[in-house]
């Protein structure tokens, strides 16, 4: 016995050892949605007692600590931040347009954070004389920020999909002139363009970081393979590089919510503590999307029509500097709108605590633009959407969650996206998912799927052993 102990304490030191001689650097696109998902990979990391290292500008590392749920501060002060200095960009304010509601107030941001190129090199440069291993995960959008890691001899990087592996897998299939392998009957043939989901600007910085694109060790995908395996395997097909590893590790976010009390709560968590199970519609928009004034009368008009019980999160995008962005003009509601609803709807004006309010029990619903941040929270909390896509990787996701997964029920067709939505519309919707069997079908097939996600990240499930995987292989 005592000869068994003392060998696996020589195998815990070795691994102690070699945790210590690895170094992970995470470089995030400047975006919410991008910012969160590597922070939460950055503390899943930590876990394992590797050093974490988070490169990106002030003011992105405050707007991605501010807003992180579901950790502790213990378990931040483990990540090490690295504020490096944009270039100086406009701020400016959001322009709610039906015809394409792509965030482009943010370009300036965007264009800024492709100068971060030279700071991430020094930051590597450091680090690679301290550490045996360096391992550089980067948002796929950050590619050309990251070019120069293939210069040093012990660093190597991997590619974070942001989106997600159905939506990834349909863009690269459809840019190959000649298809390698055909495609099973069951796999989708006919899914919403990406006509109206992109600038022409952001277009180019994707087509950029492309390039680079395919020189990586692996690629991490924010997703289960209980929901995208199938993806995730024709990714692996579909790739020209044979050694580069996919790795399957999400849901990244938390999917146990601890409870908190006191001054700490937000106040409309203690309002749903109070509301039957299932009973209510969480409506989000997320962090890019302005809707036009008329539209947002239209769903409050809609709302209201329904008799669903709702928390509406009511806020305009962010701004490039969310700090220092100025003032953007307030959403309007109809006139005395929050009296004659004040008994089933509260109406959020602030940044609302999404994860807390998709895991409470008396969630029953979630109508959202589907970006796929939202989606795999949505999908790991066991909650069926109104999807409505605005922008980017949007209409594909919802797509995969209205027809593909079928927890879900498409607020509008992505061919019509330029046209106001009527409250009729609206108020169909919400009945729909809220209040029919239809709706009572999607709500059990997303606690099924739910289920079954968590299960995943919990010990010897899918997730969890791909998360280990990855661990075992940069620790190699």
């Amino acid at each position: 016995m005592e000869g068994h102990n003392s060998s696996e304490g020589r195998e815990q030191s070795c691994l102690n050892r070699t945790l210590a001689e690895v170094v992970v650097v995470m470089v995030p696109f400047p975006a919410q949605g991008h910012l969160n998902q590597l922070l939460h990979l950055s503390h899943l990391m930590t876990s394992y007692g590797l050093a974490v290292h988070y490169a990106g500008s002030s003011t992105h590392n405050r707007q991605a600590k501010l807003r992180i749920q579901g950790w502790d501060a213990d378990s931040l002060s483990k990540i090490h931040f690295h504020d490096l200095e944009l270039p100086s960009y406009d701020s400016l304010p959001p322009n709610p347009d039906n015809s394409n509601h792509f965030p482009r107030h943010l370009q300036p941001l965007f264009d800024a954070s492709l100068h971060l190129r030279q700071p991430v090199c020094q930051l590597l440069q450091q680090l690679k004389t301290k550490f045996s291993r360096v391992v550089v995960v980067h948002d796929s959008l950050m590619a050309t920020v990251v070019q120069d890691v293939h210069s040093i001899p012990n660093a190597e990087t991997y590619s974070f999909i942001s989106i997600s592996a159905f939506t990834f897998f349909f863009n690269s299939w459809e840019k190959l002139q000649q298809k390698p392998f055909p495609l099973d009957s069951d796999i989708p043939k006919f899914l919403p363009s990406n006509d109206g989901c992109f600038t022409p600007e952001i277009l180019n910085i994707m087509i950029q970081n492309r390039k680079m694109l395919g020189l990586e060790s692996g690629r991490l995908y924010n997703t289960s393979k209980v929901v995208e395996g199938k993806y995730i395997q024709l990714l692996a097909k579909l790739s020209t590089n044979n050694k580069m590893k996919h790795f399957a590790i999400g849901p990244l976010n938390p999917v146990q919510m601890k409870s908190k009390n006191g001054k700490y709560r937000h106040t409309c968590l203690e309002w749903l503590d109070k509301q039957e199970t299932a009973s209510v519609i969480y409506i989000s928009f997320g962090s890019t999307t302005s809707m036009t004034d008329e539209q947002i009368m239209e769903l409050a008009l809609g709302l209201e029509r329904s008799g669903q019980k709702f928390i509406w999160v009511l806020r305009r995008a962010d701004t490039g500097d969310i700090f220092t962005g100025g003032e953007v003009g307030k959403p309007q509601l109809p006139e005395g709108y929050e009296d004659r609803v004040k008994n089933r709807g509260i109406v959020v004006k602030d940044w609302a605590p999404q994860l807390e309010i998709l895991a409470h029990p008396s969630t029953g619903g979630f109508m959202s633009y589907c970006g796929w941040n939202s989606s795999m929270e949505s999908i790991s909390m066991g909650v069926p959407v109104a999807a409505w896509p605005m922008h980017s990787d949007q209409p594909r996701n919802a797509f995969f969650m209205t027809d593909v997964l079928r927890i879900g029920v498409l607020v509008r067709d992505w061919t019509r996206r330029a046209e106001l939505v009527p409250f009729t519309t609206i108020d169909t919707v919400l009945r729909t998912l809220m209040a029919s069997k239809e709706g009572e079908e999607m709500r059990k097939r997303a606690a099924e799927l739910g289920d079954a996600v968590q299960a995943s990240v919990a010990k010897d499930g899918a997730s969890r052993l791909e998360m280990d995987s990855f661990i075992s292989h940069i620790t190699r």
